[in-house]
């Protein structure tokens, strides 16, 4: 029988993936984008779990919300990157201070 302490576990340790992902790697704009994906992933199975848990649909309704405000952001960072990655031929987070203005 799965319970809820195991969806928690499971959030908590792609939680801690991601965390790692950002801090190990600050260099790949793309990786550090995949981490913050998942790291909104294992909020949102939280979210699920709780909201099963409780018998209330308002927390798979606000898993909604983040999954749309999750794809603009993946959508925008990624143009804003080909387009780095257009004038500058690399995505290095270091290359990106040359930006200003």
């Amino acid at each position: 029988m799965i319970t809820i302490t195991h969806y928690l576990v499971l959030a908590a340790l792609l939680f801690g993936v991601s965390a790692m992902g950002i801090y190990m790697n600050r260099k790949n704009v793309l990786v550090l984008l995949m981490s913050i994906e998942l790291m909104l992933l294992a909020v949102n199975f939280n979210f699920i779990a709780f909201s099963r848990y409780l018998g209330d649909s308002a927390g798979q309704i606000f898993v909604f919300f983040v999954l749309t405000v999750a794809a603009a952001e993946s959508a925008i960072g990624l143009a804003i990157m080909v387009q780095v990655f257009r004038n500058r031929k690399s995505i290095n987070v270091a290359d990106l201070d040359s930006l200003k203005g």
